[in-house]
């Protein structure tokens, strides 16, 4: 008899301890999200008319402390396998605030914007709210756009060197 109380005792113990465990993780899960990370962002990027010619569309999102600079990384990136008219990027975790994209479609995969002689893109490239470049990359007013907390949908067109002297 003494062995029994002795076992039900012991599983009391455990049972107690497992319980405030289980109530001291639900206590402190609340508090993690009310840190700053958990007022982050989703950006979900539409880029349409993406070549059928394969590669990667790499894509940058940068603050205006950071853009047009080509040496500053972004906020947030991605690199993601080019699919045939319309290629979906997906950025999690990012702060509010305001942002530019700048992305393009790395053809022939070799990790940068391959350009002409004289600097026109020989790759299809594309700025957020569509911006269009005149002899250099537009100015952030041009390319900003806000991101608050929850969801947030862009939608960009790529666009090439040949249309850009088209348009003129």
């Amino acid at each position: 008899m003494k062995l029994q109380q002795f076992s039900l005792f012991w599983a009391i113990v455990t049972l107690a301890m497992v319980g405030w465990m289980l109530l001291a993780a639900g206590l402190v899960a609340p508090a993690r999200a009310q840190e700053p990370g958990g007022h982050c962002a989703t950006v979900v990027i539409h880029i349409q008319d993406v070549s059928p010619r394969g590669g990667m569309v790499r894509l940058g999102l940068y603050d205006e402390a950071r853009y047009p600079d080509d040496d500053a990384v972004p906020v947030a990136s991605a690199d993601v396998r080019a699919e045939t008219g319309e290629t979906v990027i997906t950025l999690n975790n990012v702060p509010p605030g305001i942002y530019a994209i700048e992305t393009f479609q790395d053809i022939n995969s070799n990790n940068k914007m391959d350009t002409s002689w004289i600097g026109l893109p020989q790759e299809p490239f594309g700025f957020s709210r569509d911006a269009q470049p005149h002899l250099s990359k537009p100015g952030f007013a041009k390319v900003k756009f806000e991101v608050a907390q929850g969801m947030n949908v862009q939608t960009l067109h790529l666009q090439n060197s040949v249309s850009l002297l088209a348009s003129k």
